[in-house]
């Protein structure tokens, strides 16, 4: 039902706008006289912030359910985990808080910028967003990694460390590959905390520039629109839609063939 609604209320705006128009152009300036509605911006902001979490998140995630898999002990697993549960039950605007209070100041001091509102801040706030998923899916992928794997590396001269990323991490990576989707997933729909911290500007993407992301340009806009410009938030809603679906397949499709 949702997959139907975001169509029928999306194609309207594409086929007056029109697809090359609506995708490719780089200006949105839907208010004035003479409207634009080009999305570029926001595709290419979604793309590499979405990119920029995962190259972030993911290794610090693996090596975290590394740690806390096959190096802690009872008690320190313990609490770090407990901390993981915790961190995926905050919601995303006090994320967005954090990091309009600790990571722009930050950022904006080190880089020496006018504002630290940009898309590097973004990413660092997905990048700590997506962890709580992929330390816990990888967690239980490591897991399930049968002993005798381990013991039989262990037991032909093979160190802990090597056992753990030659023999354990491989083993459990179509697992691994599970906790990418999901974070994936968390990345690119975000709004609420993306929207505090990257300045939400219609800009083309450059790391320490304001940005804005499909997520945000709907969720920002849509309280005030109306007419044709309503029509395009949600075809951007549906190119979302359809940008999300289409990278859970590829992702899922590549998760089959590690499995056989």
């Amino acid at each position: 039902m949702i997959t139907i609604f975001l169509i029928i209320s999306g194609i309207p705006a594409i086929k007056e706008i029109g697809l090359t128009e609506f995708l490719l152009e780089t200006e949105w300036i839907p208010t004035t006289g003479s409207p634009k509605f080009g999305i570029m911006p926001f595709i290419l902001t979604s793309l590499y912030g979405t990119f920029g979490a995962i190259l972030l998140g993911v290794p610090l995630g693996i090596l975290c359910a590394v740690f806390l898999t096959k190096i802690a002990g009872k008690r320190i697993g313990g609490v770090v985990s407990g901390a993981v549960d915790l961190m995926a039950g905050i919601p995303s605007v006090v994320y967005g808080l954090v990091g309009m209070i600790v990571i722009v100041p930050t950022v904006r001091e080190i880089f020496g910028l006018p504002d630290g509102a940009n898309l590097f801040s973004a990413i660092i706030v997905l990048a700590v967003m997506i962890l709580p998923s992929v330390i816990s899916v990888s967690e239980t992928a490591l897991n399930a990694v049968p002993k005798e794997f381990e013991e039989a590396s262990l037991a032909l001269g093979a160190t802990k460390t090597e056992t753990i990323f030659k023999v354990s991490v491989p083993a459990a990576k179509s697992g691994i590959l599970a906790a990418v989707v999901l974070g994936v997933g968390r990345a690119i729909g975000e709004a609420m905390a993306v929207m505090m911290v990257s300045g939400n500007v219609a800009n083309m993407p450059k790391i320490f520039g304001s940005v804005r992301f499909l997520t945000t340009a709907v969720a920002s806009e849509m309280s005030y629109s109306s007419g044709l410009h309503n029509k395009a938030l949600f075809s951007i809603a549906l190119v979302l839609f359809i940008f999300i679906m289409a990278i859970n397949l590829m992702l899922n499709i590549v998760i089959k063939r590690e499995k056989k």
